[in-house]
């Protein structure tokens, strides 16, 4: 892989031997996800001495819990290597609802609503991953540099050779950017999920689990099988709280099928992954509760106001999240 160096602007020759100075190359920007390919990609650019510039993830806050233990050992792995990571997140500028919330699960249980996935939408990724990796990349100096040259910042997406990131790719490649220049160098390499399943095993780090949200409507049912307690009554919450206002959908696993219910809190009920009585007292009694917080924080002054944070904590206290 090779860095971009095309510039729209023309240099001025250096004074002294008339000489055009060399155009600085694009900066490379790897988009990632803690996933399984944009790890296998990782330690490939390193390995191959093709380290990008910058490692940038986007992070909704809700991600499974082994996925942010998986973070932090890939996060000491680039330290180690000398390579620049940041992790962003989506910072709201207007609310619909109080009190103000500043992740996917607060502004969820704000809105009284489900993630977009849930409500036959895609909008998620959009919103809490690649709009806060573009809003730290139009102030990050190397990136306004290259644009001030005429050049795009490459980014580099972790698509494998696979039927499904295909499937991915084809639609991600008819989107034009006058900024960013994406690259998918798994499928420049013919590399598919066991290849970079290989690809991980062989520099001796552990395959990162499966990245997802917890309450995304993408989880599987062994997904939900394997979440902590404390993740379960937090898919309950969101549940009974969106509850009176969903329309034609039951829950975040939309409608009923064969094999799933619609809604998360009946298959942790039908597979007893919490006691009913615990299931019942979060759907009778936390939205009510949530709702009487909002009114009272709505009446605050704006500089005081609780965020949705503050009623969380007190939620998950009082249903003993270590759990």
């Amino acid at each position: 892989m090779h860095r971009s160096s095309s510039a729209a602007a023309i240099p001025k020759p250096f004074p002294s031997t008339g000489r055009l100075p060399p155009v600085p190359p694009a900066p490379i920007v790897l988009a990632y996800g803690i996933g399984v390919d944009s790890t296998a990609l990782l330690i490939e650019l390193h390995a191959r001495g093709e380290a990008p510039d910058l490692v940038l993830t986007g992070d909704p806050s809700v991600e499974k819990p082994e996925t942010y233990e998986y973070q932090k050992l890939i996060s000491a792995w680039l330290q180690a290597r000398g390579i620049r990571y940041e992790t962003v997140r989506y910072v709201p500028r207007r609310f619909k609802h109080w009190p103000p919330y500043y992740d996917l699960l607060s502004n969820v249980l704000t809105n009284a609503t489900l993630p977009s996935i849930s409500l036959g939408r895609h909008s998620c990724s959009l919103k809490w991953k690649i709009a806060p990796q573009d809003a730290f990349l139009k102030a990050w100096e190397p990136a306004k540099a290259a644009w001030a040259r005429g050049q795009k910042v490459v980014r580099l997406i972790g698509y494998d050779a696979s039927p499904a990131d295909t499937r991915r790719y084809t639609h991600a490649a008819t989107i034009a950017d006058d900024r960013f220049e994406c690259r998918y160098p798994l499928r420049e390499w013919g590399w598919d999920r066991a290849a970079c399943i290989a690809r991980i095993e062989a520099a001796d780090l552990p395959v990162p689990p499966k990245s997802s949200c917890f309450i995304c409507g993408a989880m599987k049912p062994d997904e939900v099988r394997a979440l902590p307690s404390w993740c379960l009554r937090l898919i309950i919450l969101v549940e009974a709280r969106a509850a009176p206002r969903l329309r034609t959908v039951e829950g975040l696993w939309r409608r009923s099928t064969r094999s799933r219910p619609g809604r998360m809190t009946d298959f942790i009920r039908r597979e007893a992954l919490l006691p009913a009585s615990e299931i019942e007292a979060i759907v009778a009694e936390a939205p009510a509760d949530l709702i009487r917080f909002q009114d009272a924080a709505a009446l605050i002054p704006l500089a005081e106001r609780p965020a949705m944070t503050d009623w969380l904590e007190r939620f998950n206290a009082g249903l003993g999240r270590g759990a």
